[in-house]
């Protein structure tokens, strides 16, 4: 008996825009309940919706990064369910006819790319949302203030065949609309949040039956996404063997993941498509948009995005693979590496001081790059002077701490305080030929193999020159000299 493991995705993504969907109220996280809410996005009778032109935008910018295929018509429908926190009873979407089809994005797995297909991208409003309350009367409420927000769904092919590749996918999407400034992608308020369809294929005896498919809902971090995905692969086996259950005779079914646990938990039936009473959205037109449109929006704010960007830099400067992901996590970080990198001489370095030394100063203080204090060119110039031989490693951080501090650059800092490393091998050799006359012990003790005595005259070289010399120049004239002696 064989089990192959199928997952599809539907991640729906608050967009940052600064109103509502088909409204004027603010689109904000948070605030007072109820606070920023209308007729309109509470459904009242008499309120007619007006679409948010950048809802389109948004829509057309994400399709463009997506490779999908973008329709030159957008029609809006009605998805009609109840849930207390959907003031109208329906909600705005589309069914039939999303604006994006056909899309793709590249992950990297263990075994190297793999193309996860995306079957549409659609717009859409959201509901409000329910808090309960364990206080002495366990009460519920609704918060109507997100009734409305502007969404995207994003509906992937069944392609994804473990939790790491779906959280890889997850990974790759909200980079790219982190990149487009489209949205916060924050799971932790709900502006990236993911369902998981998960069911398998079995082969048994030269057939191949399907499991029921189990949609797993409100899963809130990449974790527990994992976690589900991996314990719902289990237990769907142990239902196989058991049960024998198969996706025609049982459907699809949704489930809630329980962190503390780590299992799944049924909790209902799925709703099929008829379920919810489909209807082209009276309310509002059909809009046309050209080719000229599409290709605007994408010329206009479509940037390089992080796996092409990664791509390039390994070619154009020789980093790793891990140095190019880590670079590639933020726009902004990358930005701050290709000005610091502009003028060097050695852009390898450059990234090794930023992902080390400039990354620990981000998160210490737990600030972005856009907060950062110093210049990308001091980072250069500073990285000159240890390339240079000028200063040592170790120096270099000393003069960062105090470039920190004061917000200049390390020219001034090194000037001020005569830093500049001594790589004369004429003083260097007279400082090391002091050292061996002070200490002939240590010389027995390299004489007979004793590693220890060359760090201990190396640390006596460095104390007589105020730890100023190079110490790569001194440690070969040293060698010399002890073989000479």
């Amino acid at each position: 008996m064989e089990y192959k493991l199928v997952i599809g995705l539907e991640i729906h993504i608050q967009l940052g825009l600064k109103t509502k969907a088909f409204c004027g109220c603010k689109n904000e996280f948070g605030g007072v309940p109820n606070s920023r809410i209308c007729p309109i996005c509470l459904g009242l009778p008499g309120s007619l919706p007006s679409v948010n032109v950048e809802l389109i935008n948004s829509a057309i910018l994400a399709g463009h990064a997506t490779n999908s295929k973008i329709r030159h018509v957008v029609k809006f429908d009605r998805k009609h369910y109840y849930y207390p926190d959907l003031p109208k009873g329906y909600q705005i979407s589309q069914n039939d006819k999303p604006i994006c089809e056909g899309g793709s994005l590249l992950i990297e797995t263990p075994s190297g790319l793999k193309k996860i297909n995306i079957i549409r991208i659609h717009m859409e409003e959201d509901s409000g949302k329910s808090l309960h309350l364990l206080d002495s009367e366990n009460q519920s409420y609704i918060d109507f203030n997100r009734s409305g927000a502007p969404l995207l769904e994003i509906v992937s092919a069944p392609d994804i065949s473990s939790g790491d590749e779906a959280v890889a996918f997850l990974s790759s999407l909200r980079e790219i609309f982190r990149y487009l400034d489209l949205s916060e992608c924050n799971m932790e308020n709900g502006s990236f949040r993911c369902d998981v369809n998960v069911n398998l294929i079995v082969r048994e005896s030269g057939v191949e039956y399907k499991t029921p498919i189990a949609e797993i809902k409100n899963l809130n971090s990449f974790k527990s996404i994992k976690a589900a995905i991996e314990y719902e692969e289990l237990r769907q086996q142990e239902e196989w063997v058991q049960f024998r259950k198969t996706l025609d005779s049982c459907g699809k079914h949704t489930r809630g993941f329980d962190d503390k646990s780590g299992t799944t938990v049924i909790q209902r039936d799925k709703e099929t498509v008829s379920d919810y009473r489909y209807f082209q959205e009276p309310d509002l037109p059909l809009i046309e948009i050209d080719d000229f449109y599409i290709d605007n929006i994408k010329n206009l704010k479509l940037i390089e995005l992080p796996f092409d960007a990664r791509v390039r830099l390994k070619d154009q400067y020789g980093l790793s693979d891990f140095d190019v992901i880590t670079l590639t996590s933020d726009k902004h970080l990358l930005r701050y590496f290709e000005e610091a990198v502009i003028n060097a001489s050695d852009p390898k370095k450059v990234a090794n001081w930023i992902l080390s030394e400039v990354l620990s100063v981000l998160n210490d203080k737990g600030i972005s790059v856009l907060e950062f204090n110093l210049l990308p060119s001091y980072i250069t110039e500073l990285v000159e002077f240890i390339v240079a031989g000028k200063i040592s490693g170790k120096m270099a951080k000393k003069v960062f701490s105090e470039m920190m501090i004061r917000e200049v650059s390390a020219s001034v800092i090194i000037s001020e305080n005569q830093l500049e490393q001594v790589s004369d091998k004429f003083v260097i050799k007279q400082i090391v030929l002091e050292v061996l006359n002070e200490n002939p012990k240590s010389i027995e003790l390299y004489k007979k193999g004793k590693d220890h005595a060359i760090k201990f005259m190396m640390g006596q070289i460095m104390k007589k020159s105020s730890g100023k010399i190079n110490p790569v120049l001194a440690n070969e004239i040293l060698l010399q000299s002890l073989s000479n002696v």
